[in-house]
């Protein structure tokens, strides 16, 4: 494919619309024209848009570069195939970082989690990291940033953004982003750099998390929201969908029963989640031997919700005291946790 039909690829992803809409106009038309028709206002658009879709695409890679972000199409080889052979796939992709080239298991659920929710998605997370499957979530709060917590103590991750990868959302959940790049996983977003999080953005980010995993694990999720709308993607996609199952009367319980009573596998603990994943993807990959966190994994669960003595965490964890003391260094020094007097907790 000509460097001309790459570039007015890119020029259409920066303009931000929908990505259903991009999708349609791209089934009706070439990217050129349909460039041509947004500049002649004969597709409306914001002006925003508009004045972002004569911007050169030279000078678009220059500035994702500038970022240390890299653009990745469709058919590129680095593009995961997983996700390029969905019919609804993002024609390019904005990376920090590297998506792994496997499939990976998704972990997600509601902003609105419990405080067993968020410690099972810890435990899930870090049980998943520590056996070699990638983690997949939204780096939203509750559940999602739980999973991501319990992957960047063990293993390798990938967070799905619904704005901008330079507009992190939440603003405060950038340094589990940065520690996911840095632990060999990847952020990724179909939105170009600048792109706000606007509401409406992230459902179809959902089929993204979706797209990029094998599995998909409900922890918790009300009778809607985007917990919901992943795992119905993940259905409508021919993934296999996981949920715990909670109390009937509880509301962030309330999708997981409905998932299950649809036909979605019921899960009971981390253990019984690898013994469920494995006979979906086989045998899990080897753990990455260069990741210095596995020895430790369990340290953010440990915390979840609480003030640890530093001497319990060595006895908790069953670990030597040197290599518990060098992760909680070293997730100190990344802004997760604070270490004062003797005593942890997570930031």
């Amino acid at each position: 494919m000509n460097d001309q039909l790459r570039g007015d690829r890119l020029r259409l992803a920066f303009i931000g619309m929908h990505p259903d809409r991009s999708r349609e106009l791209m089934q009706e038309s070439s990217v050129t024209t349909i460039l041509d028709r947004i500049d002649r206002g004969l597709i409306a658009v914001p002006d925003h848009a508009r004045r972002a879709s004569r911007v050169a695409a030279t000078d678009r890679r220059d500035q994702a570069k500038s970022m240390g972000i890299s653009i990745l199409y469709r058919e590129d080889p680095a593009f995961p195939v997983h996700l390029a052979e969905l019919p609804d796939s993002p024609d390019v992709l904005f990376v920090k970082g590297q998506v792994p080239v496997k499939p990976g298991v998704a972990v997600v659920g509601t902003r609105r989690a419990t405080a067993y929710g968020r410690s099972l998605a810890r435990q899930f997370g870090t049980a998943l990291g520590r056996n070699g499957w990638p983690v997949i979530s939204g780096l939203a709060r509750g559940i999602d940033i739980a999973a991501h917590e319990g992957t960047v103590a063990a293993g390798r991750g990938v967070a799905v953004l619904g704005c901008g990868i330079d507009r992190w959302y939440p603003s405060g959940h950038d340094r589990i982003g940065a520690v996911l790049v840095e632990g060999g996983g990847a952020v990724v977003s179909e939105y170009p750099p600048g792109t706000p999080p606007n509401g409406w953005r992230f459902p179809p980010r959902n089929r993204i998390i979706s797209g990029l995993s094998d599995v998909v694990v409900v922890v918790e999720a009300a009778a809607a929201g985007g917990a919901l709308i992943t795992a119905r993607m993940a259905m409508q996609q021919g993934r296999d969908v996981f949920a715990v199952p909670g109390d009937v009367d509880r509301p962030s319980s309330e999708g997981c029963n409905l998932l299950i009573r649809d036909g979605a596998w019921p899960i009971f603990s981390a253990e019984d989640l690898v013994e469920s994943v494995s006979r979906v993807m086989g045998d899990p990959p080897a753990p990455d031997e260069k990741n210095p966190s596995n020895e430790a994994g369990g340290l953010l669960d440990c915390l979840a919700g609480h003030r640890r003595a530093v001497d319990w965490l060595i006895e908790s964890l069953d670990e030597p005291a040197h290599v518990v003391l060098a992760e909680i260094g070293r997730l100190e020094a990344l802004g997760l946790l604070r270490n004062e007097g003797g005593f942890v907790t997570i930031v």
